[in-house]
């Protein structure tokens, strides 16, 4: 099990983020302790804020008082909501917080169950309470609740973590923080990119895209990375995550470097030549694009072909999993171009055509030697042809305000409760 502790000065922000998955039909109200109670059980924001009142007022000098848990049991472990109760009740006791008001919350919008604590971390008198080695405290906290309630230990979790294989990210799993970070480390260290486009299409292939962000904050100049979960539509879902969230290796420096590198280790290499025949070969021996493609799959190739909204191709990429390279179709050369190969396969379609025509006659037939492979190599043998939608890499970032700040409408309640306490603090003074 895993425990996560946040604290802020935003106690209302921590309540309504889980009372929303509340209304959502997305999480419950599974225990609250020391809290004023409703006749129903059922609680609005406003009530639940009524129990911290004291303590708040009561509050010396501490400016983060509000403390938000959240307790991550391995999705193997099948919890009760009981043992749910028991967990959250041990844990904020060892913690210090035991005579705290505390509500439980308890999400389920996601594979991995798990619940969330909200209190705060002064007590009735206004002064804080201790968090000397929180961290340490509580790891051996989470380490005696494992064993006493046969839980899934979080190193058995750290190991599994480590060995696993390459899977295209899924939404609605969560941890989608360690998701991406896996399936991104281990493209790096095993595949060559040398740029954004060549990057962004295989990311696509794991239902992840990236962007470059320029903007200004604090007056300086800033560029950075926002990762993206998409769909099997390859549409975005949630918000995007920025590369410092999942660290300094994915992000913004680190993928330039990276490029860099990529760009000299295959300056005087043979693979762009190898992977040149092999798709100019493809072309020999097929008139439609989807025949293309497959004939490319067979061999160890994944296509990704990118189209405006008139669905016109506009950039095509190939990922060779069997060197391990990514190449832009242009890269290549003039005649295996996006706009070549768009007006290949236009022609052919509204001719009819079966026979070789002149593009191709331009081809030399090489036979070459390569691997022959049914699938492609087997950490990617989920991999589909990727056809993506317009708009998949090129629309702009939502959500953004500046450079990284997320726009939020000012919410009524937040802002009486925050008048309140400020009203609460001058006649204390």
């Amino acid at each position: 099990m895993i425990a996560k502790i946040g604290r802020s000065s935003n106690l209302y922000g921590a309540l309504a983020y889980n009372n929303r998955k509340v209304q959502q039909g997305n999480g419950k109200i599974l225990w609250t302790n020391k809290m004023i109670e409703t006749p129903n059980g059922q609680y609005t924001i406003p009530q639940l804020i009524e129990s911290f009142y004291p303590y708040l007022a009561a509050n010396r000098n501490t400016e983060k008082h509000t403390l938000h848990i959240s307790l991550n049991p391995n999705p193997k472990d099948r919890v009760s909501d009981n043992d749910f109760i028991k967990l959250a009740e041990e844990y904020m006791k060892d913690m210090g917080y035991g005579d705290q008001p505390y509500v439980v919350f308890k999400h389920t919008d996601i594979d991995r169950i798990h619940i969330h604590i909200v209190s705060v971390t002064v007590d009735e008198y206004g002064r804080k309470i201790s968090d000397r080695f929180e961290k340490r405290r509580s790891m051996q906290v989470c380490r005696k609740l494992e064993h006493k309630y046969n839980l899934v230990t979080a190193a058995k979790n750290q190991n599994e973590k480590n060995e696993m294989s390459v899977k295209p990210v899924d939404y609605y799993k969560g941890n989608i923080k360690n998701q991406l970070s896996s399936v991104i480390r281990n493209l790096c260290n095993n595949y060559r990119f040398k740029t954004f486009g060549e990057y962004n299409a295989l990311l696509s292939l794991f239902n992840i895209s990236v962007e470059k962000v320029e903007g200004e904050l604090g007056g300086r100049s800033q560029t950075g990375l926002v990762y993206f979960v998409l769909d099997n539509k390859k549409n975005r879902m949630g918000r995007p995550l920025k590369s410092s969230k999942i660290g300094k290796s994915v992000g913004v420096a680190a993928i330039e470097s990276y490029f860099q590198k990529s760009k000299t280790s295959l300056q005087n290499n043979s693979y762009k030549t190898l992977v040149k025949r092999m798709v100019e070969n493809a072309l020999q021996e097929t008139n439609k694009e989807k025949d293309f493609i497959e004939a490319l799959k067979s061999k160890g190739i994944n296509t990704i072909i990118r189209r405006n909204n008139t669905g016109r191709m506009y950039g095509i990429t190939f990922v060779d999993h069997n060197t391990k390279t990514v190449w832009n179709g242009s890269g290549l050369g003039k005649e295996l171009s996006a706009n070549s190969l768009d007006l290949q396969w236009r022609t052919d379609k509204c001719a009819g055509k079966t026979n070789e025509n002149d593009f191709k006659s331009k081809l030399p037939r090489l036979k070459i030697d390569y691997p022959s492979f049914e699938v492609t190599h087997y950490l990617f043998d989920f991999l589909e042809v990727a056809d993506l939608p317009y708009g998949a890499h090129n629309d702009v970032i939502d959500g953004f305000e500046g450079l990284f700040n997320f726009i939020s409408e000012p919410d009524p309640h937040e802002e009486d409760f925050t008048r309140q306490m400020k009203k609460r603090k001058r006649k204390k003074s």
